[in-house]
């Protein structure tokens, strides 16, 4: 019962504040299946959520999605994603370039880890700091968000805040911000999952599914609790929550600790 309660807790907590920024439903959860789980079992747990999770926000704000960003980031972001996951699959026996414990937990400092943090460190800084948060990218360069977002997702399946680091610059209104990432996150989804399902298919039959279907309903309340919050936040205070939470996730992603 207490496996139920954690995680229904996180899963609804993690969709809440992934809403706003567009990602950490999927970082907070794995850690926490992972305690009660088999990693294996963590992720594939944690992917199930997130995709029904996002298919759950499309009902509440799909109609908002901006179709030519949609377009424009989520066609590259699909290929790459594709490439990113293949990829992984010659990459996954790299050593670590550094290793430590903290008590009894060992981290490891990856050089993909490490490449993400420190895009997502310097985009972080674009939402922060006043003089650079008035300027703009040149909607030209959204394809390329498109690529990296998707490649390092499918990689790494840190896709969320990558994305979310170009979008927010894309002079979106907050509705329209969030229900594209949404629909982009829908699509990086399907494109991870068709190659991931045969590692979920494997530990199919080691699934709790009345503990995936509390978590998904936690996560279905985390959204509509983020929904009715939406209308009270200005574009600004989104601009800095998103800020703050990229600068957060990138150092500890550098750390090795997500």
């Amino acid at each position: 019962m207490n496996e139920y309660i954690i995680i229904c807790l996180f899963a609804l907590l993690g969709s809440g504040l992934t809403f706003f920024s567009g990602f950490g439903l999927g970082t907070l959860l794995v850690p926490v299946f992972a305690i009660f789980f088999p990693i294996d079992l963590a992720i594939a747990l944690t992917a199930v959520v997130h995709f029904l999770n996002n298919i759950f926000k499309l009902t509440l704000i799909g109609k908002n999605a901006n179709r030519q960003i949609v377009l424009k980031f989520g066609l590259p972001a699909i290929l790459s994603a594709f490439l990113g996951a293949y990829v992984l699959t010659f990459i996954v026996n790299i050593p670590p370039l550094y290793t430590y414990a903290i008590s009894d937990k060992i981290f490891y400092i990856t050089p993909v880890k490490l490449i993400i943090a420190i895009l997502l460190f310097i985009f972080s800084l674009f939402d922060i700091v006043p003089k650079l948060a008035k300027l703009d990218f040149d909607e030209k360069y959204i394809p390329l968000g498109g690529l990296l977002s998707g490649f390092f997702g499918g990689l790494s399946g840190n896709q969320g805040a990558l994305r979310t680091a170009f979008l927010i610059r894309a002079n979106l209104t907050k509705e329209a911000f969030i229900a594209t990432g949404v629909v982009i996150a829908v699509l990086i989804d399907i494109s991870r999952l068709t190659v991931y399902s045969v590692d979920i298919l494997k530990v199919g039959d080691k699934i709790d599914y009345m503990l995936l279907i509390s978590a998904t309903l936690s996560a279905f309340a985390g959204a509509v609790l983020g929904n009715r919050l939406l209308k009270k936040i200005t574009v600004k205070t989104l601009q800095l929550i998103v800020g703050v939470m990229l600068l957060i996730f990138s150092v500890l992603l550098a750390l090795g600790i997500v």
